[in-house]
């Protein structure tokens, strides 16, 4: 079969759409829970709504509804024990996560499904989407996209520095509800592309990826979503051709992807910052003294090559991390 017509399947082209929404989706709001130091609260939601999909799946109800009914109820929960900040609030968020992971087992071999029904849920399953699951997954994913970028200013002035966001007359509290609940909200939306249990993957490694390449919160953002939407298609089309000779599924495929994406993305990265550290040597207003540099194998000047930073009455040229200055007979390094 030709790619032509394997992507004329309506079964791939359903994928294709859920790919396309999952990468927009997750590293919207993975950003800022990357920007409050939470980058493992998606693995986290990711384990509680393996009780919701468990839940479904026994009273054969919807398992994605009831998926983000409970992850978002536990979504409020972890952002209550985050809140208060108690000396033992870890081992609560341990408590939820493993006791979300072990109920969501137990109900499934209650209800006498097998384990492959639940792997289904747990490492994702793109070409078994159905036409109901696309619709959320659609419904879904427009609304945490909206929402991340309407709301941007917002939610990144509260991750960036909540009492800052306090006293601009922000209603703190309820942005970093909105972000646990839109987070509970990805997750579910992602579950059926890489799985619960690489979720966390999607929404973070795209956002490390994007901050190696990117200086602004919104090109960081904007990179990120371009970098998902990259590593969950091209990880679906990369699956798909590799199982015409080996299994492989599209889950994996689309985090290792993005993987590959960061490992190429982070030499890039330091060579960006440090191309940025010659330019800028020394922050502004902290210029050290003169000090004299009679002897200097370099002649600066019009045409040297290194970068012409104006200086009062002269002209200084940055080499090797600092700013020379002609002086008469030599230069001075500042």
């Amino acid at each position: 079969m030709s790619p032509a017509e394997l992507f004329a399947l309506p079964f791939m082209q359903r994928a294709l759409i859920a790919a396309l929404l999952t990468g927009l989706a997750a590293p919207a709001i993975g950003t800022f829970l990357v920007q409050r130091r939470l980058a493992l609260m998606g693995d986290g939601i990711g384990h509680v709504a393996v009780t919701g999909v468990a839940l479904g799946l026994l009273t054969g109800t919807s398992p994605v509804w009831l998926a983000v009914i409970v992850a978002v109820i536990g979504s409020v929960l972890i952002e209550i024990i985050r809140e208060r900040g108690q000396t033992n609030g870890d081992v609560a968020l341990a408590l939820l996560f493993y006791g979300g992971l072990a109920s969501g087992i137990f109900l499934t071999g209650l209800g006498g499904e097998s384990a492959a029904s639940l792997n289904r849920y747990l490492f994702g399953s793109l070409t078994t989407i159905s036409v109901d699951d696309l619709i959320l997954t659609m419904v879904l994913a427009i609304t945490v996209v909206g929402l991340c970028v309407g709301l941007a200013p917002q939610l990144f002035a509260v991750a960036q520095d909540q009492e800052f966001a306090r006293v601009a007359g922000l209603r703190v509290r309820a942005y970093n509800v909105l972000v646990a609940v839109l987070a509970a909200v990805s997750v579910t939306v992602a579950m059926r592309t890489v799985g619960l249990l690489l979720v966390s993957a999607l929404m973070v490694v795209p956002v490390a990826t994007s901050q190696q390449l990117t200086r602004s919160f919104r090109t960081t953002i904007a990179a990120a979503m371009a970098l998902g939407t990259l590593a969950s298609v091209g990880g679906l089309v990369v699956a798909t051709f590799a199982s015409y000779k080996a299994t492989v599924a599209p889950g994996p495929t689309i985090v290792l992807l993005a993987l590959a994406c960061y490992i190429v993305a982070w030499p890039i990265g330091i060579w960006t910052r440090h191309r940025a550290r010659l330019r800028e040597p020394f922050p502004a207003g902290e210029l050290p003294e003169h000090e004299a540099c009679a002897e200097h194998p370099h002649d600066h000047g019009p045409g040297c090559g290194h970068l012409a930073v104006p200086h009062d009455d002269h002209v200084d040229y940055v080499h090797d991390g600092h700013r020379h200055a002609a002086h008469g007979a030599h230069y001075d390094e500042h």
